[in-house]
């Protein structure tokens, strides 16, 4: 198989050069509290590699995801010193804890609505349904900012609708369109990311903040676990502003393919032909997003491991198998690798912890 395949003529040079990467108009703005605190950003884009001087440079998705933690220690402030009411680190955590248990995404919405209302009383988040459409509203209740197009306003709200995007992706394990979003503020320089951050369907000068998506979404099952939690608070919340790009949507029909599969042990030759693709860039694709075929089929195992073991009392050796793995004693040593214990210990340890475990 040649690397001419249908889905590779749709991808021309330049949108695969956007991959896994934002452009400078995604971080002048998260600086612009330190300036207003006066504090020193060199330090920080130093230690991260990035250099303002150069604004048609684009910054890997990762040095971002750090640069946003970096930003977030030094100001001690989630809120980025954007806010007139600071945002104490751990706001994140309990945000997720509370959408935690949700049966369905539309009330996780809700929880999480209601709880940003007490730790950002500046803006008020709101959840319609109109039909089969539904619309998340973000409705600045004071000023962030003088200026309508001050890059301080720009980056705040655009934060918080990526913020409550790519949560509501991970509860619910799986990317979510975005029909339409309009923003409220004229058309920035770095428009044209967005689309793979937001969707094709982007307009501006709109009177606040309003994405709109198909309202069935909001019916989907919360798909997460407390164990499964622990480990994405792990590099967050700077991993999870850019997590769920639409440019990163091979990394996802990949998992969704190695999990459907299993207990069968997929190959990357395998997928790669499913997907009409061949190896070699199957894997240079998954490599321009930031992941590969090994580490996508770990953490597919991983995840589920966690998940039976927290919510089930499935044998260990059925469990290992169902995983595809033909050895038991492998899949031990995985789950000492991902836990630092035995998953005999990791149950018992919720059962010491009172965690309800379901027959």
């Amino acid at each position: 198989m040649t690397d001419a395949s249908p889905l590779r003529t749709k991808q021309p040079h330049r949108q695969r050069r956007a991959r896994a990467s934002v452009a400078m108009g995604f971080v002048t703005g998260m600086l612009a509290g330190l300036h207003r605190r006066g504090c020193e950003a060199r330090p920080l884009l130093d230690a991260v590699g990035i250099d303002l001087a150069d604004a048609a440079s684009r910054i890997p998705v990762e040095r971002y995801a750090m640069l946003y933690n970096l930003v977030v220690a030094e100001l001690e402030d989630e809120g980025f010193g954007l806010f007139p009411h600071r945002m104490a680190p751990g706001t994140f955590e309990f945000l997720c804890r509370g959408m935690l248990g949700a049966a369905t995404l539309g009330v996780a919405l809700n929880r999480a609505g209601r709880f940003m209302r007490i730790v950002l009383p500046t803006l008020r988040i709101d959840i319609q349904r109109e039909g089969q459409r539904a619309r998340l509203d973000i409705v600045e209740l004071t000023p962030i900012a003088a200026e309508r197009n001050d890059p301080a306003r720009v980056f705040a709200l655009e934060w918080l609708l990526r913020l409550l995007h790519g949560v509501a992706c991970w509860f619910v394990g799986r990317g979510l369109a975005l029909d339409a979003v309009s923003f409220p503020y004229a058309r920035p320089q770095h428009a044209d990311d967005y689309a793979l951050v937001y969707t094709e369907h982007s307009s501006f000068d709109a009177d606040v903040l309003s994405a709109r998506f198909q309202a069935n979404l909001l019916d989907l099952p919360i798909r997460r676990d407390e164990a499964a939690l622990a480990s994405f608070l792990q590099g967050a919340p700077g991993k999870i502003s850019m997590l769920y790009r639409r440019d990163r949507e091979m990394v996802f029909r990949v998992r969704d393919l190695v999990r459907d599969a299993l207990p069968d042990n997929l190959s990357l030759e395998t997928v790669a032909s499913h997907l009409h693709l061949s190896p070699r860039t199957l894997a240079r694709r998954l490599e321009e997003e930031g992941s590969s075929f090994r580490g996508i089929k770990d953490a597919t195992r991983r995840d589920i491991a966690f998940a039976r073991l927290t919510k089930t009392r499935q044998p260990i050796a059925q469990l290992a198998a169902d995983l595809g793995y033909s050895d038991p004693s492998a899949f031990y040593r995985a789950f000492v690798s991902w836990s630092g214990v035995s998953p005999e210990r990791y149950r018992n340890r919720l059962a010491r912890d009172g965690v309800p475990i379901s027959n």
